[in-house]
């Protein structure tokens, strides 16, 4: 009998070993050939059938084929909001009309300041490019020649704000499109004289480093053709001689501009048949609501404000594929597995590349080399992306309110204080909540406060128009009709 347990407990302790992949079917009793003396018994491998495992959902598993919950949540998403859809067909009846989009766009009488604003752009890229070339031929000398680049960035940046400040004409829409247009500008021209800056360098100190790095003469690259293929291309760091594909493809950027088309349409219907009748129960900005009525408001704008987040995010996807198939672009790696992010830094470095390389480039990089600490310089580049988002967002709306810049700082901090507590899909969860949750809010309550501040003067001037002697500013697509 002793004998019997002992081999019983060999047989277990052996199938505890196994791998999961083995049914509890597939055990059905096979005749062994045993030792003599030794015969096993026949049901000996149902016998044990138990082995130290953990459950699958349990955080100790090594379990990752969760592809049927994904679909469930899909589909059960999907459901939701077609549901939403329903009841807000019902209750407002069909509200999406492009041609609000583009009434808002134009503005008076062909007289379009956002477009003279980016056609007067040409001037600074030019003024670089003279700059350079200056340079290059020796009548400038090293530090005249960074301070007129200097200035000229300086005025780059100063010309659009003032413009949008002191211009009633100029659309909402024209306002934000130049901005980031002038903001993408300047830190392109940034990039251009401080990576010539380079270049030069390089042919000064080594004639053979001078080749490795160029194939072309060193003075042969200052020419127009190269400036504005590089400030048409998808990235914001300059290099000379950048990868390019052999041929451009019909197909692709077809498919890339149907995209585009279908994403901005998708846009504009959730703006207006769901953010908007939002706005249009609202008498008071946020600032001067109640703590319940701002709660309400602001759960019932987050799911149409991350949808539109995510929108934004595929435009800029295709708009960006786009551009660099029409020009043969060969680097396309514009952002990483940002949803598989784990942490919020590994999210921030990982959804916008041009912008991440940017900054690691001409910002993190140049802050080391001044001795300082990379965690310091980590943080004065995490507090500039701050403040640009905040710049990029409140001037077009002529309100500065700080709230997308706290919001971010209010990340931060959760990435400190609670990075080492949440981690693998706990930190993906955290992730997500944050961008549920975080900065977008900020943004979509700016263009809140600004529809319902905008509305009664709509409603004034639509009773008496010739009270004003100006057009005053119009909103992209949320101002009511």
């Amino acid at each position: 009998m002793a004998a019997m347990r002992k081999r019983f407990s060999s047989v277990c302790s052996s199938s505890s070993a196994e791998e999961d992949g083995a049914s509890l079917y597939d055990s059905a009793p096979v005749p062994a050939t045993d030792p003599p003396g030794e015969q096993e018994h026949p049901y000996a491998s149902l016998l044990c059938c138990h082995r130290v495992q953990d459950s699958l959902l349990s955080s100790n598993s090594s379990f990752t084929g969760y592809r049927g919950i994904l679909n469930w949540i899909i589909i059960l998403l999907v459901l939701t909001h077609a549901h939403l859809f329903l009841e807000n067909f019902i209750q407002h009846g069909f509200l999406i009309d492009v041609k609000k989009v583009l009434e808002h766009l134009i503005e008076d009488n062909c007289n379009w300041p956002s477009v003279n604003l980016i056609l007067a752009a040409n001037m600074f890229a030019v003024a670089a490019l003279l700059l350079e070339r200056s340079r290059e031929k020796g009548v400038l000398s090293p530090a005249n020649a960074h301070r007129l680049h200097l200035t000229n960035l300086g005025l780059l940046l100063l010309f659009p704000a003032a413009v949008i400040v002191h211009e009633p004409t100029i659309s909402t829409g024209g306002a934000f499109f130049s901005l980031w247009f002038y903001t993408a500008l300047g830190m392109k021209l940034y990039s251009y004289q401080e990576t010539n800056r380079w270049y030069r360098q390089a042919h000064l100190t080594d004639a053979e480093t001078d080749r490795n790095v160029s194939q072309k003469a060193h003075n042969q690259h200052l020419t127009l053709k190269d400036l504005y293929y590089f400030l048409c291309a998808p990235t914001l760091c300059y290099q000379r001689d950048f990868p390019c594909t052999p041929k451009v493809r019909v197909n692709k950027l077809l498919h890339r501009l149907l995209e585009m088309v279908v994403v901005i349409q998708i846009m504009v219907g959730i703006v207006q048949q769901w953010i908007e009748p939002i706005f249009q129960r609202s008498e008071n900005s946020f600032s001067s609501m109640d703590i319940t009525m701002r709660v309400e408001h602001l759960v019932g704008l987050v799911a149409p404000t991350h949808f539109l987040w995510l929108l934004f995010f595929f435009l800029s996807h295709s708009y960006l594929n786009f551009c660099a198939e029409l020009l043969r672009f060969g680097d396309r790696h514009f952002y990483g597995d940002w949803w598989n992010a784990t942490t919020l830094v590994t999210f921030w470095r990982s959804w916008n590349i041009p912008f991440q390389k940017w900054c690691h480039r001409h910002v993190y990089t140049r802050l080391v080399e001044k001795n300082v600490p990379p965690s310091r310089a980590e943080l004065m580049v995490y507090l500039m992306s701050a403040a640009l988002c905040e710049y990029m967002i409140a001037l077009p709306l002529h309100s500065c309110r700080l709230w997308i810049l706290l919001m971010m700082v209010f990340e931060l901090l959760l990435a400190v204080f609670l990075g080492n507590y949440f981690q693998g899909n706990y930190g993906n969860g955290l992730v997500w909540l944050c961008l549920l949750l975080g900065p977008l809010l900020a943004v979509i309550t700016y263009f809140h406060d600004y529809y319902v501040s905008f509305r009664p003067h709509r409603r004034q001037t639509s009773s008496s128009p010739l009270t004003s002697g100006h057009r005053l500013p119009s909103a992209v697509f949320l101002q009511p009709h």
